[in-house]
């Protein structure tokens, strides 16, 4: 009796524990709850969690079939927290009891449970086998039959098991799988694989440990299941669910499976035929698992005939073909599943195309390599770029293959592929707004930022150049012929059916100019092809067609020349494809240079002042022709020198009739300097005279007096630049108190202020000095005649320039900060904050286009907010000039690097007021800086790196510091009235510093950048001093006053939330550890920082949320910290030691087992993973408070490749990422 009191005492106890349970998720889920109610129910819930007895709760509360569902699935949760968490603190008998009810809720699972509770059954089960398979539980496989062999439900349920166990084994960063080394990765191949494959492959395999169950494998029981379900015609929808499950598991395992055991099990045809079938979902499934088989790149020659090689035959290209006819859609009703299809079969045939490129002689006989490339082209034919750009990327594959190109199957389509490709040159991203072009409508459902439209489409046009680049190296006598003929039917018929062309309703991307620059696309590419076709052979025929060749492309241009347009941009892109002839096909004909010349001298633009936008385009014109012209002058310099007085006489007269500012005539000055200096027949004393000539009204400009005095103080610069009276200005006009500057007029007062600033600003010699410059150095190799002609010209004016340019900088920059600002009252500095507040267009963040931007912009130029606005370009102009004649100076090496006084005073006028500027200022200014420090000489680091580096990145890291801590307290405080746009932008900015800083660090740190060859002829230390610190690299690491800013810096980038710059930091440091191991007192120190305040950095931010998706590249860093410095110091050990519940007996496990992985970076990462498993952040997905993504739905590799603006041609790996065998094929040596 007692004992039935006991049992029912703890059945009551249960029913009430149960209940309470149900209260808590109701309290959780239900709308109307409160915060402070939901917060104790997930408190009360997490508690339980910790409890011994969590698990038998957990299985009893999820077999209660009577339960709730969600019920069910907090119970499985609490079996799912014991399996992670406390497995190893189990005995024998309790972790045998904790399988035992997994096996039990599997066996259990009906047609009636919901699919999230099949599920999550499925996860215990994988969970339990990474811990125990192949150790103390040797009959899953045996289990798994059996389950198989049952209902509709089951055999979904072990689909699901199969595919996660070969997911968490063989592709994701698993920390248990990776663990337990190379034991999962044998248990898995010995149950999928059929076991005579295994003994023909691995015939002296071990089989002491015997886990499967019967020979088939698991491989052959899908294959043979996945003909059942598609071999009887219409599918039902259980079939369908078997079949799409089945597919799902194929796609898992395909990549790590033996190339034999797919042939074998015939996986590869019955996966084919599933695209025959009528279920789409099913097609889809079929298509995705194919591009995951051709995605791998190991084959052998057998193995490549047997399951590259069917896919080749006749048949199976007329039903890729039949099924990519049926997928195509319309852009304006888009069926998903087919969309889908549709592109993923475009990267499918990619795949298939790389490897019967990469190995063509072993395709079998009978096999369709005409219709291939046949479907090849329709594919590149398709009117979406995304479907269309793995075809194109494909064929230029193709073309740079002699054994490809060459084949009758591809020289038959050559024309129609050299005529797809020139259409395809359009500028898509300037058709107008409401285009009906299919492309666009395409484009713009698929890539929402315009930064990756531009990246895909800069892709997709680099690709389609390449393709006609190479058809006319190949072919160049009938390209050319074909490509020209194509042009003058354009030119002919420019206007056809367009208005004639009006200056008023001038557009710059009107559908004219549109049709010209994408044929003129087409000529420059024809050009590159046609000069590589002269280099690469040399042959008396050849010489002859040469000649042929350049006088017919002579007479072409001849005649291009001769047209007349009207539309300044026509006029520009006219010239630019002149000068391209002129400079390559045609290089060695001077006299057609100086027609050419001739031409931009003589085109002129009728002058229309009230039509704005068409008066922009005509001066946009004319620095282009300048730009041209100096060009011409770089390239033809002797022929021009010889008609030196003509070209003079010329130039002069353009000058006068159209510079419309100094800083044109300087240009052209700039054209007359270059002539002079690039000339190798003119005298040394005569061309000396001349250049002098030309720089001396410069050089006079900056010994003038009134200058030097004028940037003592700021008082005096801002009298200097004509804005003395700005503060009585504002105060007068109570600029203050106006909220809307762009509505508020500007008086006559503030016109003559501006009207003032502008001329002085024009007066300055910055831009005249920095054309000049710039002239005499540009595309110059260091220690030509040119060069040192120009380091003797500069030679003695340089210590007159630097000075002031340095003391410009500084007032410019002290400018920004109103501290500075003499008798300043409280109420003005917001003012002047404000005035120097950068209003930019962001993309993807601001509202309207760019264009909308910039015409709303100039819509405000005569208000108040047009005086502010040029007052910021003012000072842009002064900082972004002297910036560049900076860099320019800096190119004559000596002259700049070897004046002793220039480093502290250079840092000085760069850093001292540097945190007055916006986050989108300094970041401008390290990338100018960046190539001035990285051109450094070898002889100059000592004196010239540290004063400069050290305040570059004491700055940096204040500024970018103070800005992050800004957004984040402004996020924690944020409100539904906060302006999210202007945030977007603040942080949007902010991120663009951050990454220009620890790429300059990421650069410098480069462990194989070598330090350019020096310039200077310089020795600060003996022989062995400089092969020490050959590198910038080893100079900073061994320059405490450099190396701590820098280190500093770096581990509070740890903690900046971009997590592009967080990576680059990561592995910047990864480089750095090894430097830090030895016994020098520097080695010391900075082994103990690291070991502490960048562990600790480490440490935190694997524990934010936000940088989830970097937890393994932080998990590596701590990894190499422990292996790299636990040998010399506790350090490590004892920040760990210092987490919460952290034990000490773990630390020391994780140790040895480091110790043991030293060249395993995976294991690595997974014995960190593990040890820190409590601290680490969670996905929201992974929270509940979002689903996870759908792996259908997002971009592939191969898409989000042809987005990536650095995307380096075809020499970019196209694979997804492949998966990490672990050394598959030695586990059976």
């Amino acid at each position: 009796m007692n004992g039935t009191v006991a049992l029912d005492k703890q059945e009551n106890h249960k029913a009430s524990e149960h209940s309470q349970i149900l209260q808590a998720l109701d309290a959780i889920h239900d709308p109307r709850s409160s915060n402070e109610l939901r917060h104790e129910a997930s408190s009360y819930l997490e508690q339980l969690k910790a409890e011994k007895s969590a698990p038998y709760q957990g299985f009893l509360l999820a077999s209660a079939k009577g339960q709730p569902p969600i019920a069910r699935h907090y119970g499985l949760s609490l079996i799912d927290y014991a399996i992670r968490y406390s497995w190893p603190d189990y005995t024998r008998e309790e972790s045998d009891a904790l399988r035992g009810w997994v096996l039990e809720l599997a066996q259990a699972c009906s047609e009636q449970d919901p699919p999230y509770i099949t599920n999550k059954v499925a996860v215990l089960w994988v969970e339990t086998a990474k811990r125990s398979l192949a150790v103390d539980w040797m009959d899953m496989d045996e289990l798994l039959v059996r389950l198989w062999n049952g209902q509709t439900v089951q055999r979904v349920l072990v689909l699901n098991i199969l595919e996660t166990l070969s997911d968490d084994v063989f592709t994701t960063e698993d920390s248990v799988a990776v663990l337990r080394g190379t034991d999962l990765n044998r248990a898995c191949i010995e149950i999928f694989i059929p076991a005579t494959v295994l003994s023909e492959q691995f015939p002296n395999r071990d089989t002491f440990v015997n886990i499967r169950y019967g020979s088939d494998g698991w491989l052959s029981r899908l294959s043979e299941a996945l003909h059942e379900c598609t071999s009887h015609g219409q599918l039902d929808s259980t079939r369908q669910t078997l079949a799409l499950k089945i597919l799902s598991t194929f796609r898992s395992t395909i990549g790590w499976v033996i190339p034999k055991a797919l042939i074998s099990t015939s996986s590869v045809y019955r996966i084919c035929a599933c695209m025959a079938v009528s279920d789409m979902a099913v097609q889809l499934a079929a298509i995705d698992t194919l591009y995951a088989l051709y995605n791998r790149t190991r084959f052998s020659e057998a193995d490549f005939k047997d399951i590259v090689g069917p896919m080749f035959r006749p048949e199976t290209i007329a039903l890729l073909r039949q099924l990519y006819e049926w997928l195509q859609v319309d852009p304006t009703d888009i069926d998903e599943i087919k969309y889908s299809m549709l592109k993923r079969l475009s990267e499918t045939v990619f795949n298939l195309g790389r490897l019967l490129g990469e190995r063509p002689p072993y395709l079998p006989e009978g096999t369709d390599l005409a219709g291939f490339i046949g479907l090849l082209m329709m594919v590149l034919k398709n009117d979406n770029l995304q479907v269309s750009m793995p075809a194109l990327h494909l064929w230029v594959r193709f073309l740079r293959s002699d054994k490809n190109s060459k084949s009758s199957a591809v020289q038959s389509v050559i024309g129609d592929l050299l005529e797809t490709c020139s259409h395809r040159l359009l500028r898509y991203e300037a058709l107008p707004r409401d285009t009906s072009n299919r492309s666009i409508l395409f484009l713009n459902r698929d890539i929402e930022t315009l930064p990756e439209r531009h990246a895909f489409l800069g892709n997709y046009t680099r690709f389609c150049t390449q393709v006609i680049e190479l058809v006319v190296q190949q072919q160049p006598i009938d390209a050319l012929y074909h490509i020209l003929g194509q042009a003058d039917h354009i030119i002919d018929h420019l206007y056809d059916a367009e208005p004639p062309f009006v200056p008023s309703a001038y557009s710059k991307n009107s559908l004219p100019w549109l049709k010209i620059d994408a044929q003129f696309t087409v000529i420059e590419a024809a050009l590159k092809g046609c000069l590589k076709w002269l280099t690469s052979v040399n042959s008396t025929t050849v010489r002859h067609e040469h000649e042929i060749m350049t006088s017919n492309l002579q007479i072409w241009c001849d005649r291009l020349l001769s047209l007349m347009f009207e539309d300044p941009s026509i006029k520009e892109r006219v010239i630019q494809l002149a000068v391209g002839f002129a400079a390559g096909p045609l290089k060695r004909n001077p006299q057609f240079a100086v027609k050419v010349f001739d031409h931009i001298l003589e085109t002129r633009c009728p002058s229309y002042p009230h039509c704005t936008t068409y008066t922009d385009a005509v001066n946009d014109l004319q620095v282009f022709a300048v730009y041209q012209l100096q060009r011409l002058a770089m390239r033809f310099a002797n022929h021009l020198a010889s008609i030196f007085d003509v070209v003079e006489s010329k130039l002069i007269a353009v000058s006068r009739d159209v510079a419309f500012d100094e800083q044109m005539k300087a240009r052209y000055t700039a054209v007359l300097f270059i002539i002079t200096h690039r000339a190798t027949n003119v005298d040394p004393v005569p061309r000396q005279a001349r250049l002098e000539q030309y720089v001396e009204p410069v050089i006079a400009q900056w010994q003038d007096e009134g200058l030097r005095q004028s940037l003592c103080s700021i008082d005096t610069f801002t009298k200097q630049l004509g804005l003395g009276d700005l503060q009585k200005y504002f105060v007068s006009r109570s600029v203050k108190d106006i909220t809307e500057w762009s509505a508020h007029p500007l008086d006559d007062e503030g016109k003559r202020i501006q009207a003032q600033m502008d001329e002085a600003i024009e007066s300055l010699p910055l831009r005249p000095t920095r054309h000049l410059i710039g002239a005499s150095i540009e595309k110059l190799e260091a220690g030509t005649l040119p060069y040192e002609v120009a380091c003797h010209l500069w030679q003695k004016y340089i210590p007159v320039i630097l000075p002031t340019v340095l003391a410009i900088i500084g007032q410019t920059q002290a400018f920004y900060d109103p501290n500075n600002w003499k008798d300043i009252t409280p109420e003005l500095k917001p003012v002047v904050r404000r005035i120097f507040t950068d209003r930019f267009w962001q993309v993807g963040i601001s509202q309207g286009s760019r264009d909308d931007f910039y015409a709303s912009i100039g819509g405000t130029k005569a208000t108040l907010e047009g005086f502010a606005s040029s007052i910021r370009g003012a000072m842009r102009m002064l900082r972004e000039s002297s910036y560049g004649l900076l860099y320019y100076i800096s190119q004559l090496g000596e002259l700049f690097y070897g004046l002793e006084e220039l480093p502290e005073p250079l840092a000085k006028a760069l850093f001292n007021d540097a945190c007055a500027l916006s986050p989108h200022q300094v970041a401008l200014m390290i990338d100018t800086l960046r190539p001035i420090i990285e051109h450094c000489p070898r002889g100059c680091r000592e004196r010239f790196l540290p004063p400069v580096l050290s305040a570059l990145f004491e700055q940096v890291d204040r500024k970018a510091s103070s800005e992050w801590q800004r957004i984040e307290q402004r996020k924690s405080a944020a409100t539904d009235d906060d302006d999210l746009a202007s945030e977007m932008k603040d942080e949007s900015v902010l991120r663009q510093l951050t990454l220009s800083s620890v790429t300059l660090v990421a650069r410098l740190l480069e462990p194989a950048k070598q330090s350019p060859a020096p310039n200077v002829n310089m020795n600060h230390g003996g022989a062995n001093h400089v092969l020490l610190q050959d590198t910038t690299r080893s100079f900073i690491l061994q320059t405490p006053q450099v190396l701590k800013p820098l280190i500093l810096f770096c581990t509070h980038a740890l903690r900046m939330r971009d997590t592009r710059a967080c990576s680059l930091i990561v592995k910047a440091f990864r480089t750095m550890i090894s430097d830090f191991s030895g016994d020098t007192p520097l080695e010391a120190d900075v082994r103990e920082f690291i070991s502490t305040e960048v562990l600790k950095a480490c440490i935190t931010s694997l524990h934010d949320p936000y940088f989830v998706e970097m937890q393994r590249d932080f998990a590596q860093l701590i990894a190499s910290i422990f292996i790299t410095y636990t040998p010399r110091t506790e350090t490590p050990k004892q920040i760990v030691l210092t987490l919460p519940g952290m034990a000490a007996d773990k630390v020391d496990g994780a140790l040895r087992h480091l110790s043991q992985a030293q060249t395993n970076t995976r294991q690595q990462r997974a014995i960190i993973l593990d040890l820190l498993q409590g601290f680490r952040g969670v996905a929201i997905h992974e929270q509940g408070k979002l689903p996870k993504p759908d792996p259908a739905q997002l971009r592939s590799a191969l898409q989000q490749k042809y987005m990536t603006a650095n995307m380096e041609g075809i020499e970019v790996k196209d694979k997804e990422e492949e998966t990490d065998l672990g050394g598959v094929a030695e586990l059976f040596n």
